[in-house]
């Protein structure tokens, strides 16, 4: 190993033991740090002998730091990397703060409460990720409930019920119950009538705009006195659909001068003309509210612990009115600041989406382009990298941003080891092979199938007379290049001339290592990524990959094998 080459392991081997020393609180490992180290520097693994021992010295002297000086090193070094520990999930399994009074109540019952309008963005799969965690730390109980009692301004979309639960499942989670509101209207008609019977709730036909005038001024509704067997006819003309939108509503009669407006006389139940799209729905036109039909289900379903968004307050605050009139006691409440994605272009919201959608600009909901569940699913990326990296958000009040390198990062560590490698060559320039002074081209070049595990072989890539590689690859007339698993090779006027196989022009003289595939018997592909398709060429081999495998495009990154056709092959990018 000359000494420019043992300075970059050096460089590199440092690089990674800071790292694993700032992530694991430890002094760091040399077992921990070889398969990063040889995984991104492919051209070290000739001198895989050798490096364990530079490594371990390197170890030894970062050993030696405090983390203060740790971090400034790492800093100098890489600064993107030290950025990374900023978004590293925290192995501790208290990332999450404990619940609020857990040991008071007998078991821990937690709810996920979709609307299914359409399938769920990324930012969804931070409710079920944090539930399903505290279902394992109390060995308590989820239940996902399907809000789905709006069925003309956020309408129901009906492949979006088993959608969720199958991303749910995805995500590495099995709900206790499922249940959907649209089933339970009478369950919700039986409480109105009580409340009515308990004075309060009133019919109220006043205009929309005219009652806010009244509230805002702290008046109150002439409606308001009704005798409860006024109110309660009128609610059952409600429930018979006697009345159109916007012609009477049922208000929780609260405090008309209280000092938020937004809690005083809330509405629980208004008409709706449009049918809901379930058969078994259909029929109804008085629907309740979100808050009143949420603060009923979180009773008779046990639930114990309410995680909602911090824009969510009023919700508790017009419950409790409701609580009080049932004497029922309030769940503990948690709030929580919104996801912000980045990386991505397109919004995560259901509906910038689906406008996107139908629109043409994006293909559908597993575009790679767009910031759903079903597109990193089909790039490839496991549920568990995606709910480690939720967990790792805490339960701040204030927004907080996904980084989306750390799913990624968490990926790698699941995939890398089972991603079998192969070539792919982006932007192809063919050169012909020829014969030089190393003697005989060879016919075929043998690269590992994995790098780290030598059981699983090599792959044999056919040469006849010319190799496919990427304009960037491409050196000076005069200059060499390693085909990598194949041999040198030096460009002339006429093409690729072999040199030969000896090894040390990589260890010694620095000769790039490249990756290639042969000419005629590449498999054309089409690589979707979040940036727009990418068309190129594989070794063979690829044609024989199953569909749903990760592997890993040496060079390039990983991708999910999507599909083979005759005329070519499709893979989804999913990180480098």
């Amino acid at each position: 190993m000359d000494d420019d080459l043992e300075a970059r392991v050096r460089a590199e081997a440092e690089k990674h033991a800071l790292f694993n020393a700032l992530k694991h609180d430890s002094d760091p490992d040399v077992g921990a740090i070889m398969g990063p180290l040889m995984g991104e520097n492919p051209e070290f693994r000739p001198h895989g002998n050798e490096i364990p021992q530079i490594a371990g010295q390197v170890v030894g002297a970062v050993a030696g730091m405090d983390a203060t000086a740790r971090r400034e090193r790492l800093e100098e070094l890489d600064a993107d990397l030290a950025a990374e520990l900023d978004t590293e999930p925290k192995t501790d399994e208290h990332t999450l703060p404990d619940l609020p009074n857990a040991a008071e109540y007998d078991g821990v019952t937690m709810r996920a409460a979709p609307n299914p309008n359409g399938p769920w963005h990324l930012g969804h799969a931070r409710m079920p990720s944090v539930i399903g965690t505290y279902k394992q730390r109390y060995d308590g109980r989820f239940i996902v409930r399907f809000d789905d009692t709006d069925p003309e301004t956020k309408r129901p979309d009906l492949d979006a019920y088993d959608g969720i639960l199958d991303d749910i499942e995805y995500l590495g989670f099995e709900p206790d119950e499922v249940l959907k509101a649209s089933d339970r209207l009478e369950t919700y008609y039986d409480h109105a009538f009580e409340l009515i019977e308990a004075g309060g709730a009133y019919t109220c036909d006043l205009p929309g705009e005219e009652f806010s005038e009244l509230k805002n001024a702290g008046e109150p509704s002439p409606n308001r006195d009704k005798a409860p067997e006024t109110v309660r006819s009128e609610f059952e003309a409600m429930i018979d659909g006697e009345y159109s939108a916007g012609e009477m509503v049922l208000r929780v009669k609260t405090d008309i001068t209280h000092k938020n407006p937004a809690l005083r006389d809330w509405v629980a139940f208004r008409m709706i003309d449009t049918p809901h799209p379930r058969e078994a729905a259909a029929e109804y036109r008085c629907w309740p509210m979100l808050d009143f039909q949420s603060g009923i289900d979180d009773h008779l379903t046990g639930v114990t612990h309410i995680i909602r968004g911090i824009d969510l307050q009023d919700s508790a605050k017009r419950q409790r009115f409701l609580y009080e009139y049932f004497d029922w006691e309030y769940p503990e409440v948690l709030h929580w600041g919104h996801v912000q994605l980045d990386e991505y272009d397109v919004k995560a919201s259901t509906s910038t989406i689906k406008e996107l959608i139908d629109a043409g600009d994006l293909d559908g909901w597993d575009d790679p382009r767009a910031p759903t569940i079903q597109s990193v699913r089909r790039r490839g990326i496991r549920g568990d990298a995606i709910v480690d990296a939720m967990i790792g958000l805490g339960m701040s009040t204030t927004d907080v941003d996904l980084s989306m390198s750390t799913v990624y990062a968490n990926n790698r560590e699941l995939i890398d080891d089972d991603a079998n490698r192969y070539f792919l060559v982006r932007d192809c320039i063919e050169k012909p092979i020829l014969e030089g002074p190393g003697g005989d081209a060879p016919t075929a070049g043998t690269p590992p199938v994995h790098p780290e595990h030598d059981d699983r072989g090599r792959r044999e890539i056919p040469v006849e007379d010319a190799v496919l590689i990427e304009p960037d690859d491409l050196p000076a007339v005069g200059d060499r290049v390693w085909l990598k698993g194949y041999g040198c090779v030096r460009h002339t006027d006429a093409g690729f001339e072999y040199v030969g196989d000896d090894i040390s022009a990589v260890r010694e003289e620095g000769v790039d290592v490249i990756h290639w595939v042969p000419a005629n018997e590449s498999i054309p592909v089409r690589m979707r990524t979040i940036d727009g398709d990418v068309r190129g060429a594989a070794e063979p081999g690829f044609a024989e990959t199953a569909i749903d495998d990760v592997v890993q495009f040496e060079r390039i990154g990983f991708a999910r094998v999507d599909k083979h056709a005759d005329r070519e092959s499709v893979a989804y990018f999913a990180h480098r």
